[in-house]
């Protein structure tokens, strides 16, 4: 803070820790063992596009980094934009951790690139031990996370269940605290 911020009464908020992301890798294990949930091998970066060469540009060489990565680690990429006009960077592979940096290195890029505000959250798919999928999003505004249970019928969603795997997580995930801020995503291509 600046001596005109101390002035005038104003404060910087500090942004989130930036390992934030990674408590998913082992949240995953104590998930796992403990409810019987797993991952399904695929995680999303969400972010709204801008029609610019430097973004293109970015987002261009991150498809490629990450492409030319999944040679070595077996993570593969797809892409798709939603009805929302969000993109939709798929990256798919059995192992979390390789999911994990794959999100945040492209987190980090669009960031370095000053398109950090145009990054909505992360998305990591996971199952039930009935198959019933449960979301866990990364807010990277608030640097914090929340699960995602949708339920039968049309947007409809499991809110008891979603308390009960908040409960079972503990001090696993820095979930969000406030349940108005768990917002639902409707139609996740994961």
């Amino acid at each position: 803070m600046g001596l005109f911020d101390a002035l005038l009464g104003r404060s910087k908020v500090k942004g989130p820790a930036p390992d934030r992301l990674f408590a998913i890798t082992t949240a995953a294990i104590s998930l796992e063992t403990g409810p019987g949930i797993k991952s399904r091998g695929a995680a999303a970066i969400v972010f709204q596009p801008l029609a610019t060469g430097d973004f293109a540009q970015i987002v261009t060489e991150m498809e490629a980094v990450v492409r030319g990565t999944g040679e070595e680690t077996g993570t593969t990429l797809t892409t798709s934009d939603d009805t929302y006009g969000y993109r939709w960077m798929v990256l798919h592979d059995d192992d979390i951790d390789d999911l994990a940096v794959g999100v945040n290195a492209v987190s980090d890029a669009l960031a370095l690139g000053g398109y950090g505000n145009r990054v909505l959250c992360a998305v990591f798919a996971f199952e039930q031990s009935d198959g019933h999928p449960v979301y866990f999003i990364y807010n990277y505004k608030r640097g914090t996370w929340y699960p995602f249970v949708p339920a039968g019928g049309d947007q409809q969603r499991s809110t008891e269940r979603e308390l009960q795997i908040k409960a079972q997580l503990g001090a696993e995930l820095p979930v969000e605290q406030e349940l108005e801020r768990w917002f639902p995503l409707w139609g996740i291509p994961i």
